[in-house]
């Protein structure tokens, strides 16, 4: 990640037009394939976009072009577009990569019936292609057909002769609906396409169909019917020079590495229409619950403000699902696609069972002790829930750090709920050890958020020879993890600490009787570019003194240190959220 620069990164679908030449009979657009904005360029919202993006330092690390249907611009609108692409991924290429994102080629997505029109640009600038028929093809011509009814087959065919020459990538998906469950005639066609077409099967999508807007044409399969689905591809294909397509890209859609696979989808999906509209993806497209504005009209953080919120909001329709609570993968799922699970009224992915097996496939290790991995998942998505899952504390065969801290007079300090507390605006949080206290607080705070820390005035005093040397002690840490020291112990990495002398707290005014008070909101702006987007963050407090009485005890007492080995001081978790939150509202112990 770029640090210095607080970069967020977004996976970005354009859509240059909503016209389409084909009519499918399942098509989620229904009756919006027509372009109504015929007098704008289909490049300039996608330049306009990125450009606005950029200035808020978020950075499309893929764009791709989706409908309506590409291949129904011209061959100069068309030719545009793809070139910005082209040259978008060379003059950020070193951005993208050493932010971790692979740089790829301009990727559309077609029915690849008019896709003759366009072999020159996709040619020169290597464009990847990802086309769509139907399997069996005996019902292609039956649910794809053009605006005027005709078949549609036997073009596309002809037309994927013509990438025969092509060194650019080339592949299909199928769209499987309970109409097309006939696994024989599928794996018939697959094999026809892998050995008499120029397309290399190995690089095949199959989709699951979900049936909201198929007017009762098609019905989704069950769970049932998808295990079926995959165990009778897995007892074909086993083996054979098929095999690869079979454990990876076949079956990729509803692996770890597709959007499901985000807490929240909201802060890195985003499908853009040529009139500025902003939706989730193709899935919510024209779905007035996964609008997130336009972007001529609303500012990115705007944008991804409600995009974040509309998002967790979807999850939230119903109650995080038990069974995802105890399901040892729930650390690849994150519960599924929002968008189908409000479709189906369900709390939980519509492909579950389906997902399992193939983690298992794929040889995907089980989150055994998976508590933790629960607990943030609802932390972050399911809030009004959080106490429920929180993970209970392992018992141990010796004395517990209560019995420790009674034990030592100068432990309880450390420990001491009263010591610190934290005004975030109007709301007052004691703060505690975070491994005393039963559960979590977290809050949550955007730039402009007001927030004060009360530190008893006789804490300075405490386990001090030279109470003037002594410091109040703040220690800021990002939710991402790194691995520290020779053990290789995965932590919170450190972002900063802040050392406030006794002196200096001693000439700041306070409001409450018994404490110092200081302004910390300036001093934590300094450091809110390195935070996690994803993850809450960490504020600990304690004192100079206090802190070098803890480490000293650890390095002498094992069974303290194995108690507080992770940091023991009061402290508060929260996240930084963009805009104009009203963090008043939003705070909450949880």
């Amino acid at each position: 990640m770029d640090i210095e620069n607080n970069y967020r990164f977004i996976h970005l679908l354009y859509v240059p037009t909503m016209a389409c030449n084909m009519a499918c009979k399942y098509c989620y657009l229904e009756d919006n394939t027509k372009d109504e904005w015929y007098n704008t360029k289909p490049l300039d919202t996608l330049e306009y976009a990125v450009n606005k993006f950029f200035k808020s330092n978020i950075i499309p690390f893929n764009i791709s072009l989706h409908g309506g249907e590409v291949t129904t611009l011209s061959k100069k609108d068309f030719g545009e577009i793809i070139e910005y692409i082209s040259n978008y991924y060379k003059d950020n290429r070193m951005l993208i990569e050493s932010n971790g994102f692979k740089i790829g080629s301009p990727h559309i997505k077609t029915n690849l019936y008019d896709i003759d029109k366009h072999i020159e640009t996709i040619k020169k600038y290597n464009v990847s292609i990802s086309g769509s028929i139907d399997l069996p093809l005996k019902l292609h011509d039956e649910y794809r057909v053009t605006k005027n009814n005709e078949k549609t087959l036997d073009k596309i065919l002809e037309n994927i002769k013509l990438l025969e020459s092509l060194p650019n990538k080339k592949k299909v998906s199928a769209t499987i609906f309970k109409e097309h469950f006939n696994l024989d005639e599928i794996i018939k066609d697959i094999k026809y396409l892998h050995e008499e077409t120029c397309l290399d099967m190995n690089d095949f999508n199959f989709m699951i169909g979900f049936d909201y807007n198929s007017n009762g044409l098609l019905h989704h399969i069950s769970e049932e019917e998808q295990l079926e689905l995959f165990n009778k591809m897995k007892e074909t294909f086993i083996n054979t020079e098929l095999e690869e397509g079979l454990k990876n890209a076949w079956f990729q859609e509803f692996g770890p590495g597709y959007c499901t696979n985000c807490s929240n989808c909201g802060e890195k999906f985003f499908l853009l229409e040529k009139n500025g509209d902003i939706y989730s993806c193709v899935r919510g497209q024209k779905q007035r619950n996964f609008y997130y504005g336009n972007i001529y009209n609303n500012s990115p953080e705007e944008i991804m403000k409600t995009a974040f919120d509309k998002i967790y909001e979807a999850h939230n329709k119903l109650p995080f699902n038990e069974e995802c609570s105890k399901c040892k993968y729930l650390y690849l799922c994150k519960t599924g696609c929002p968008f189908v699970k409000n479709t189906y009224n369900t709390n939980k992915s519509y492909t579950c069972k389906l997902q399992q097996e193939l983690y298992k496939y794929w040889g995907y290790d089980k989150d055994i002790d998976n508590k933790e991995t629960v607990y943030n998942y609802v932390s972050k998505m399911h809030q009004d829930e959080i106490i429920k899952y929180y993970p209970e504390q392992k018992t141990t065969d010796h004395k517990d750090l209560d019995e420790l801290i009674e034990e030592d007079e100068k432990l309880k300090y450390i420990y001491d709920s009263n010591c610190f507390i934290l005004k975030v605006e109007d709301e007052e949080y004691n703060l505690s050890s975070q491994i005393l206290k039963g559960i979590r607080q977290i809050i949550y705070i955007n730039e402009k958020t007001e927030i004060n820390l009360y530190i008893k005035n006789d804490l300075l005093d405490q386990v001090c020879d030279y109470p003037n040397n002594n410091a109040l002690y703040m220690m800021l840490l990002s939710g991402d993890t790194i691995k520290y020291g020779d053990e290789k112990r995965t932590k919170q990495a450190h972002i900063m600490t802040h050392q406030i002398y006794k002196g200096v707290l001693e000439q700041n005014k306070s409001d409450k009787m018994g404490y110092f008070k200081v302004n910390i909101n300036t001093i934590l702006k300094n450091y809110y570019k390195y935070l996690s987007k994803t993850n809450p963050s960490n504020l600990f407090f304690t004192t100079t003194s206090l802190r070098d009485y803890h480490y000293t005890k650890q390095k002498n007492n094992a069974y303290y240190h194995i108690d507080s080995i992770n940091l023991p001081f009061q402290n508060i978790e929260f996240y930084l959220i963009g805009g104009s939150t009203n963090v008043e509202e939003k705070s909450r112990n949880i």
